[in-house]
């Protein structure tokens, strides 16, 4: 048998719409989920950080998958894949959930959008590592529906405490949304669309936008005085301080919603009827709780704990391992997320970790680090 050891030719890397824009903003660029992005611009990821929580950061996230599943019980029908409340989901309001295996365990975490109209449409936005494998399942799992992929879409994240007042200034209906919420809006006479969400635990927007005024609209909102870019690197370490699972890390197909801290992800409605992949292993988890549980981490000392490190009790048994871990500059301190074994997973409770041969003691602490600052509508409320 002959056995061919050509080198292998790298994939090249795709590139987002703003691309151009990031370079002229002397953005270091990095490999990710297949795409060349952002990773931080001169002014460096701890000052990009610090601004998104002081004011307002311009994140590219064109990578993510967007798609509009359509067709006659599309809501219903969905609802055989997640465990979320789709049916009962209001017209222009979005909810988060995931896309299931069928032992339970988490394929990928996506946002659904009920779409406004007589037609029944479901805007998806799903992760980018997975967006093709996404869209196929969707495909093969619901042939009778309708999966349009947004091909020629960028999407534009405005995190921060002034990012309404930044978006007021282009578009100044979509400034009053509360959390969770979606509208249509427009700019130089081409549709966007508008969310009130985001990664980073502060109030702000996902704009969709068409691929050639994705860097005018980029611009115009980085022309506001309160308005910077920010990279990858700001964005994963805003995601951890919020205490957000990052997919692939905190969560994949091994860990179900429960454990993964995601229980108020499911609907009343679905804990009850159940009717989605795994729903007996996630019924049995809800009513008895599960076996291990993801938890905040405070590491002491001033080194990061990474991913992977393993967790310990006293009795030196491995009990847990980090899934994120990194440095909070909002906290000044390390901190990292991970699973634990349930009788562990209390607030206060001491254990071991290993950092470069050292031993480093850690403690189990509650998520998220950083309140959420999401503005909840004028009645002071979230209305999904």
């Amino acid at each position: 048998m002959s056995e061919s050891f050509a080198p292998r030719i790298p994939t090249p890397l795709e590139k987002t719409p703003l691309d151009a824009l990031h370079r002229r903003l002397g953005a270091r660029m990095a490999p990710f989920a297949g795409y060349e992005l952002p990773l931080h611009y001169p002014s460096g990821v701890v000052a990009e950080h610090l601004h998104t929580r002081d004011k307002a950061s311009l994140f590219d996230v064109s990578h993510m998958g967007q798609a509009i599943l359509s067709g006659r019980g599309a809501a219903e029908k969905i609802e055989a894949l997640v465990p979320a409340d789709v049916r009962d989901l209001a017209p222009e309001r979005t909810r988060y959930s995931q896309l299931l295996a069928e032992d339970g365990g988490v394929f990928d975490d996506l946002m659904i959008t009920r779409l406004p109209g007589r037609d029944e449409r479901l805007l998806l936005v799903v992760n980018a590592a997975a967006k093709r494998q996404d869209f196929d399942f969707l495909r093969q799992e619901l042939p009778e529906l309708g999966l349009a992929v947004l091909a020629g879409r960028a999407l534009i994240a405005l995190q921060g405490p002034r990012a309404a007042a930044a978006i007021a200034t282009l578009l100044p209906n979509v400034a009053e949304l509360p959390f969770m919420a979606w509208r249509a809006a427009e700019f130089r006479g081409a549709g966007l669309f508008v969310s009130r969400s985001g990664y980073t635990g502060e109030d702000g927007f996902e704009i969709s936008v068409p691929d050639h005024l994705a860097e005018p609209f980029a611009e115009a909102l980085l022309a506001h005085p309160d308005v910077a870019p920010a990279g990858l690197a700001a964005r994963d370490s805003l995601r951890l301080e919020a205490g957000f699972c990052l997919y692939g890390h905190d969560l994949d197909v091994t860990t179900d919603p429960v454990e993964a801290g995601l229980a108020w992800s499911i609907g009343k409605r679905r804990r009850e009827q159940g009717g989605f992949p795994g729903y007996e292993r996630i019924r049995a988890a809800l009513i008895e709780g599960p076996a291990r549980k993801r938890v905040g981490l405070l590491p002491r000392g001033r080194a990061p704990l990474r991913e992977g490190a393993t967790l310990t009790a006293p009795d030196g048994r491995i009990v847990g391992r980090l899934t994120s871990g990194g440095y909070s500059p909002t906290l000044s301190r390390p901190i990292a997320m991970g699973y634990v074994e349930t009788p562990f997973a209390t607030p206060g409770v001491m254990l071991e970790s290993r950092l470069r041969g050292n031993l480093v003691a850690v403690e189990v602490t509650s998520l998220p680090f950083v309140p959420h600052r999401y503005f909840r509508g004028p009645a002071g409320k979230d209305r999904s």
